[in-house]
């Protein structure tokens, strides 16, 4: 009893301490999904603790917070894993033992040469479930286009009539999605994780109101996602200063809602959405009549304020209703 009035009071709260110490208090099977981005054990310096373990201790650490994500996921529910291929293959090993695997993402982080070695592109992103029960969505990413001529860059041949208008099904490839390289869209942080790559995976396996926990929470990423998409975060961090930002952080987030259906939204553009939502959320939008059209010229977001509104589509009305609870 008192584990489960513990665990209702960590709701949408930012928690300093030890993620272990807190993740045991937590009953099992509790959380709709957990997400974690701990440390690589690369030597870089945070704020209060420096990144260097030996390997074996690192692990074995690694292994306690991984059985506590497991254990406290709800059967419904799923676990992301975020690192570096080197400890992920591990991860994966001892997650195997005790969840089932659904998938490795990769997605597009280019690095910086270090000799005799290839060039590090891609961080990866490794997805278990307790149960065949699990929730799952399939989302769709807008077509990739020449940033020269605006044509989309897949070739559909002669089935350009099976182009759907938003974009393509999402695979486990994501190079839509980049590492943050501008220092006004960072925060103090040495390994802060685009927002629009946790709104993808909360999109993909979670509905409103469900609860995610994120046992190195950081600057707040994961707590911002989840709390634009409508859902509950409980978040966890050793670090006092990173408690502190990821608190002030979200006192100013809003929900991102297009027609009663959430979304994910980087620089005014909806990269994804769910594919199930999609007819919902296209009155939204300026759609070309044909698929030769769509190829040559991308969907335009009704935008109040930086689309040119198309009248005979859409009444300021409309756009009200539609943007109301929206904050771009």
């Amino acid at each position: 009893m008192k584990n489960k009035e513990f665990f209702e009071n960590l709701i949408n709260k930012i928690i300093q301490g030890d993620c272990l110490e807190v993740m045991k208090r937590i009953p099992d099977n509790s959380v709709d999904v957990t997400f974690a981005d701990p440390p690589f054990n690369l030597k870089k310096k945070y704020n209060s603790y420096y990144d260097r373990h030996d390997i074996e201790k690192y692990l074995s650490w690694c292994k306690e917070w991984l059985n506590e994500m497991v254990r406290i996921t709800k059967p419904t529910g799923s676990i992301f894993v975020h690192n570096i291929p080197k400890w992920l293959i591990p991860f994966g090993s001892h997650l195997n033992e005790i969840a089932t695997f659904r998938h490795w993402i990769a997605w597009d982080a280019m690095g910086s040469p270090l000799g005799k070695t290839l060039l590090a592109n891609h961080y990866g992103i490794l997805y278990f479930v307790k149960s065949e029960k699990y929730k799952f969505y399939d989302i769709r990413m807008l077509h990739k286009r020449c940033r020269v001529c605006g044509y989309i860059l897949k070739d559909y041949g002669g089935k350009k009539d099976q182009m759907h208008q938003f974009g393509p099904i999402v695979s486990d490839v994501w190079t839509d999605i980049h590492r943050i390289r501008h220092k006004t869209r960072r925060d103090e942080h040495p390994c802060q994780l685009p927002l629009h790559l946790l709104e993808r995976l909360l999109l993909m396996s979670t509905d409103e109101g469900d609860i995610v926990l994120d046992p190195f929470i950081g600057t707040g990423t994961t707590a911002v996602a989840a709390k634009k998409l409508g859902r509950k975060f409980i978040g966890v961090d050793i670090d006092p200063k990173y408690v502190e930002i990821t608190t002030q952080k979200l006192e100013d987030v809003k929900p991102t809602i297009i027609n009663n259906c959430y979304v994910s939204i980087f620089l005014d553009k909806v990269i994804t959405i769910r594919d199930k939502d999609w007819g919902k959320i296209k009155e939204a939008f300026y759609v070309p009549e044909t698929p030769l059209k769509l190829e040559k010229s991308e969907i335009k977001l009704l935008h109040a304020k930086k689309a040119k509104v198309i009248k005979e589509k859409i009444n300021q009305d409309n756009l009200f209703q539609i943007f109301c609870e929206a904050e771009f």
